[in-house]
């Protein structure tokens, strides 16, 4: 993979998730448009530099997300939005760095979550959610959330999605090898 290629999926990754941040945050949705707009970006940059290897490349990626997500949809756990946007993400970045940020973004949704649900729910709404819990568990009948208690919040995932990302680029070395080369050429000493 060229320098060239890996740094276009990278600032267009990197604008995708933050357009996916601010409108999930705000609406709690992620627009279709944005979704189809990464997937198409996603085949038509990796057939144009690695023709089919490239496509192929970008059906992995696309394919293993939604093999990978799509029962989270069905139980409930993600929302559509969620998983159109790492199917182009898939498509964009392939296979490899797909499953690695999906792996980072459970373990930054756990931190995510919880911030973003104590921000709508403050500490009472967490803690009657732990009330909740603790009465199920005890006279063994389930309880509904509440709407003002924390389990009752939806929470948006693409911030977690994205730190996910984030961490899976820092740790992959081709991506690693491209930032320390663009660091040097900008004259910024980062080694």
């Amino acid at each position: 993979m060229s320098e060239t290629q890996l740094t276009i999926q990278l600032t267009l990754a990197g604008v995708f998730f933050i357009t996916a941040i601010s409108v999930d945050l705000y609406k709690e949705k992620i627009p279709n448009k944005l979704s189809l707009l990464a997937i198409f970006c996603g085949f038509a940059i990796n057939a144009y530099y690695a023709q089919l290897a490239g496509v192929l490349m970008a059906c992995f990626g696309f394919g293993l997300a939604f093999i990978l997500l799509f029962p989270t949809f069905i139980f409930r756990i993600l929302g559509a939005g969620d998983i159109k946007l790492m199917m182009g993400i898939g498509a964009l970045m392939g296979p490899d760095l797909l499953f690695s940020s999906l792996v980072y973004g459970i373990v930054a949704g756990a931190g995510t979550s919880l911030i973003l649900i104590t921000w709508k729910a403050g500490f009472r709404g967490l803690f009657k959610t732990v009330k909740r819990y603790w009465d199920c568990f005890y006279l063994r009948t389930y309880f509904k959330p509440e709407s003002d208690e924390a389990a009752g919040q939806r929470v948006p995932y693409a911030p977690a999605l994205a730190i996910g990302w984030l961490w899976a680029c820092s740790l992959d070395k081709d991506i690693v090898a491209l930032y320390q080369n663009w660091s040097l050429y900008l004259g910024l000493g980062v080694t």
